[in-house]
């Protein structure tokens, strides 16, 4: 049995990861990943309108994994409609990408259980095999924030260099072209950042773990009858 100080801190390696596991879940549902202002062009361009009145046709749009929303502004007023990425719009995108980050988001998930069982396992026992004690914890967890980080990165890159907030702005419009001014990442991928950071932490706690504490040692002194003393 692992000792109190172990203890502790597996278990709080496994909280960390089961916490990785729930904030992957509700930045998949939550559909908050990006939010930006959109500018009608086709209305501007209409009316030739001036810096002032930019603000008229300026509208917003946010969207996550699965659907999201938009409100255009085209000089009659917000107009706002909801569109879903499956399995329509999933075809005006680079849908190879997308269906990268959602895969590697549910891989993540599998991988923030295993982790927080091999958390729980070394909270109760020790491991026979070396591969499931705190090497093994590690490993899962460099495994599962390095897939998080790189479903992050792909979602950056498929809003940097496949224009998707754009796409997403001008999808089954026929009339009007819409043009981003302005982006900015919404709460469910700060959520998947997080996340990633709680594997990172797990690599911290399971290091402090191993630190030896120090014993300590009660001397029993043992009491030593001489031939005088036995005499006196």
């Amino acid at each position: 049995m692992p000792g109190w100080f172990k203890k502790a801190w597996y278990g709080l390696a496994s909280l960390l990861s089961f916490s990785s596991f729930i904030l992957i879940i509700v930045a998949l549902v939550v559909p908050h990943w990006l939010s930006g202002k959109i500018l009608c062009q086709t209305g501007v361009d209409l009316v030739n309108a001036t810096d002032r009145e930019l603000v008229k046709f300026i509208g917003d749009i946010y969207y996550g994994l699965f659907r999201g929303c938009k409100v255009r502004q085209c000089g009659l007023g917000g107009r706002q409609s909801q569109f879903t990425i499956f399995p329509h719009l999933v075809k005006e995108l680079n849908a190879g990408l997308h269906v990268v980050i959602l895969l590697l988001l549910f891989l993540a998930l599998a991988l923030a259980l295993v982790s927080t069982g091999f958390a729980i396992l070394n909270m109760i026992q020790v491991p026979y095999r070396a591969v499931n004690g705190p090497g093994g914890i590690c490993l899962w967890n460099v495994l599962a924030g390095g897939v998080v980080a790189l479903a992050i990165a792909s979602f950056v890159a498929a809003v940097k260099f496949h224009d998707l907030t754009e796409r997403l702005a001008n999808f089954q419009e026929r009339l009007f072209q819409f043009v981003v001014v302005e982006e900015q990442y919404e709460e469910s991928f700060w959520i998947c950042v997080a996340s990633a950071s709680a594997h990172a932490a797990n690599l911290v706690v399971v290091a402090i773990s191993q630190i030896p504490l120090p014993e300590i040692k009660t001397k029993m002194e043992e009491a030593t009858v001489t031939a005088e003393d036995i005499l006196y």
